[in-house]
């Protein structure tokens, strides 16, 4: 099980998160305020909501991104418009929920996030691309043999790309295989991981040829161009 950080100022949402996720196994630390939360060193997972009584939730999302590397971390907010959500994740995070909050669908989300893995298959360990190297074994990417810093979800999103270079992969399906099976969320969150992974691959690169191109196939999904 995992050790869940809850960051929500709402007595009534935070209870009923505390003792959903502790009925189901994990260890919950549950953080009413921006500042208390910076304050943790551990997390699996982390449930943060965006409108804290301290610090901006966006700042926060930033800061604990920078703190818990390998944490994955979802919004939760009642700020519906889209330009927030992706501003949301563009400040880190891997997934938002928009309050009211489906208590069935969160728990799924959890279970979900907590059972990434590396999308490949084993029979390919190693995938290059031109001057793309993407080692799934020990999830490493490298161009030209510098390395890339990516996130678990880039990682995934470009590992599932990867192994069919060259081929039409669907939104649906790259929702499914990266995410989950029964992912029913926006799929929003798949074009700001595509447009993150993009830019660091561009400024990884010395070259913009050395980047294999991820095309956008409207109204489908997308491609990772390449030999």
């Amino acid at each position: 099980m995992a050790k869940v950080l809850v960051v929500e100022d709402d007595a009534a949402i935070g209870s009923v998160l505390d003792s959903a996720l502790r009925g189901h196994g994990h260890t919950v630390q549950w953080c009413r305020d921006g500042r208390s939360a910076l304050r943790e060193t551990a997390a699996d997972l982390v449930l943060l909501d965006l409108g804290l009584p301290d610090v901006d939730g966006v700042e926060v999302c930033r800061r604990l991104r920078s703190a818990l590397p390998g944490a994955v971390l979802v919004i939760l907010t009642a700020r519906a418009d889209e330009m927030d959500v992706v501003v949301g994740l563009e400040a880190g995070a891997d997934d938002y929920l928009t309050k009211p909050i489906r208590l069935a669908e969160l728990l799924a989300r959890v279970r979900a996030h907590l059972r990434r893995g590396a999308p490949a298959a084993p029979s390919t360990p190693v995938v290059r691309i031109g001057a793309l190297e993407v080692d799934i074994a020990s999830r490493r990417v490298t161009l030209n043999g510098r390395e890339v810093a990516l996130r678990a979800r880039e990682f995934d999103l470009l590992a599932r790309l990867a192994v069919q270079p060259g081929q039409a992969v669907s939104r649906d399906t790259l929702m499914s295989d990266v995410w989950d099976s029964h992912w029913h969320g926006s799929t929003k969150t798949l074009d700001v991981h595509i447009a993150a992974l993009r830019r660091k691959l561009a400024s990884a690169a010395e070259s913009p040829y050395e980047v294999p191109r991820i095309a956008t196939l409207r109204g489908h999904g997308y491609r990772l161009e390449g030999d």
